[in-house]
C-alpha cells in the first residue's frame, strides 16, 4: 500500500497496460458472473457460489472489501489463496507494472486475475468495487452473465448526484449480447439499466417481469 496511491481514480487506462504486460490473464479465466450495484452485491456473490458448489462444481470468486484478512478477497476454486501464493502472484505483479502509477484496488485485482487464470474452475464470480463502468474489475468482454443489484445513492463524488447517473455508472458492466440479471431497482435506475441493455441486444432478466421470489417459513421460493 505504500507502494501505490490510496486515491480512487477511476480509468481502465493503468489497468489494460499491467494486463497487457502479464499476458492478459483476464482472457484466460473461467466464465464469468460479473456483479455491480449499491446493495447486496457480496451477499448475491455468496448465493450463487453456494448454489455452484452445492451442484458439484466450484468457482473462483474475487470480493472487495475483507474483514479480517487481505486473503479473504481471493479465492481460488473455493478456497481462499495462501500466503505463499499471494505474495508471488503480487510481486509478479509488482515486477510487471514497474515504476508507472496505479492504485492499490488496480494492483490486486491485476492479481486476482493472474491467479485465476492459473488454477482450473468452472466459473469466476467478480464483485465490482466501485461504480462499474470504469472499476477495474471491467476488462471482461464477454461475461456469462452480468447481474445488477439494487442501485442507490453511493459514491456521489464519482458516480454522480441523481439515481440515473449511478445506474448508467453501474449499467456499464453489461456486455452486448451478453445476459443480464436485474434485481428491484428505483424506477429510473430500472430504466437506464434497461435502455443500456436494449442498445447492446443483452438479454434481460428483470425482478418483477421475468423472475419472483417470494420468502416465508425460513426460505426463499424462486420459480422456475
Amino acid at each position: 500500500m505504500a507502494l501505490h496511491p490510496k486515491i480512487i481514480d477511476l480509468t481502465l487506462d493503468r489497468m489494460w497496460r499491467i494486463l497487457a504486460a502479464l499476458g492478459d490473464p483476464q482472457n484466460a479465466v473461467p466464465p464469468v458472473i460479473h456483479i455491480a450495484g449499491t446493495n447486496g452485491k457480496g451477499s448475491t456473490l455468496a448465493f450463487i457460489r453456494a448454489g455452484i458448489e452445492e451442484a458439484g462444481k466450484s468457482a473462483h470468486a474475487y470480493t472487495s472489501p475483507h474483514l479480517a484478512r487481505f486473503h479473504e478477497r481471493i479465492r481460488l476454486a473455493g478456497t481462499l489463496i495462501d500466503e505463499a501464493h499471494l505474495s508471488e502472484i503480487l510481486d509478479e505483479c509488482l515486477a510487471a507494472n514497474g515504476p508507472d502509477p496505479i492504485t492499490y484496488f488496480e494492483i490486486t485485482t491485476a492479481a486476482a486475475f493472474l491467479a485465476f487464470s492459473r488454477t482450473g474452475a468452472d466459473y469466476t464470480l467478480l464483485e465490482v468495487g466501485l461504480g462499474g463502468r470504469l472499476d477495474a474489475t471491467n476488462v471482461i468482454d464477454r461475461p456469462a452473465l452480468s447481474i445488477i443489484t439494487p442501485v442507490d445513492l453511493d459514491h456521489q463524488q464519482y458516480l454522480g448526484d441523481t439515481i440515473s447517473d449511478i445506474a448508467s455508472e453501474k449499467a456499464g458492466i453489461i456486455k452486448r449480447g451478453c445476459p443480464v440479471v436485474i434485481a428491484p431497482q428505483h424506477e429510473r435506475a430500472m430504466e437506464v439499466i434497461e435502455a443500456r441493455a436494449e442498445r447492446l441486444g443483452a438479454p434481460i432478466y428483470a425482478y418483477g417481469q421475468h423472475w419472483h421470489v417470494t420468502t416465508g417459513g425460513g426460505g426463499a421460493d424462486l420459480p422456475r
